[in-house]
């Protein structure tokens, strides 16, 4: 993605039908800013990106909102129109992971990214944009919670294919997990597409197989070239923004996995039931996020892709009422 593109685009959704002079005057420039900007002459820093998007009524919030279906605890109270508050975000998406090896995939400078983590200084919104897709994986559904993606030319078409995905994954569960399948190194090696191979691969029926290759086809995430299925587009797909429908695939992959552990002795699995005071409990929901991120980042840069694997998190309160009191 051309992020510099897309920060142009972003001001330009801003200022809205204002003019490129009255917008900036309504910022309190006594020069024509906004035409810099898109012109990609010039760019404002993250922070001021946030303030100006809160000025036009699209507060920060709705974008952390779809980061976050529960805002951490460290991000309580961050104002991303400051330094803090940017530099408060960047540390939480980065986690454990090392300032190298966010920088060797962002293709940033590792000395200006640990100085913006550490608020030391301040990503201008191109760079932000570069790194929250880095970072998180999720930079058109952050966008989401300020503006219509549909209406971003750098984004419209990605959106559109994400949406799509998003929806295909409600539908039809099992349509995501013959999307992975087609990476496969041993997919890719065969000479044509064999009917049945992907269904023996996941314990699928033919029909199921034929299904969700449909679906695939008919949402514009796979076509079929040179006698085999190839993906078009490969991302994160994040369910979370219709809840109803998200939870019923949670519900799904949860009875699946427990499947599976039941057919194969050497799965893991582990449980593990405690006490704890809520202080640790909010500790330990950050170390689930965590654990759930890095483990993303290493698939999104794992290769070659020799196997299919099924990952099921859970933590739940089991005291989530008040007994009766006599």
């Amino acid at each position: 993605m051309d992020y510099a593109k897309l920060a142009s685009e972003l001001l330009k959704a801003l200022r809205g039908r204002r003019s490129q002079s009255a917008f900036s005057r309504w910022l309190g420039y006594s020069s024509n800013v906004q035409y810099l900007w898109e012109s990609g002459r010039a760019y404002p820093r993250a922070a001021r990106f946030f303030e100006i998007a809160a000025r036009t009524g699209r507060p920060a919030s709705g974008a952390l909102q779809q980061l976050y279906p529960r805002l951490p605890a460290g991000l309580a109270g961050a104002d991303l129109s400051t330094r803090a508050g940017i530099a408060a975000l960047l540390a939480d998406l980065k986690g454990t992971r090392s300032v190298l090896e966010l920088a060797r995939t962002a293709r940033l400078s590792r000395f200006s990214l640990a100085r913006w983590v550490a608020g030391a200084a301040e990503p201008r919104l191109p760079d932000f944009l570069r790194l929250l897709d880095a970072m998180s994986l999720r930079l058109l559904d952050f966008l989401s919670g300020l503006v219509d993606p549909a209406e971003l030319p750098s984004a419209a078409q990605g959106w559109r294919r994400l949406e799509a995905a998003r929806r295909a994954a409600y539908d039809s569960p099992w349509s995501h997990a013959v999307l992975r399948a087609l990476e496969l190194s041993a997919y890719r090696d065969l000479p044509e597409h064999v009917p049945g191979w992907l269904a023996a691969r996941i314990g699928l029926t033919l029909a199921q197989e034929e299904e969700s290759l449909k679906l695939l086809r008919d949402t514009g995430q796979i076509r079929r070239r040179r006698g085999r299925f190839e993906v078009l587009e490969s991302g994160l797909v994040d369910t979370r923004p219709d809840p109803d429908a998200a939870r019923r695939l949670r519900e799904f992959w949860a009875v699946q996995a427990a499947e599976r552990v039941r057919a194969q002795p050497s799965a893991a699995f582990a449980y593990n039931l405690f006490t704890v005071s809520s202080a640790d409990l909010e500790r330990i929901r950050a170390l689930h996020r965590a654990y759930f991120r890095e483990l993303r980042a290493i698939v999104a840069q794992s290769e070659p892709a020799e196997t299919l694997a099924l990952v099921t998190m859970s933590l739940a309160e089991l005291n989530a009422a008040e007994p009766p009191v006599r």
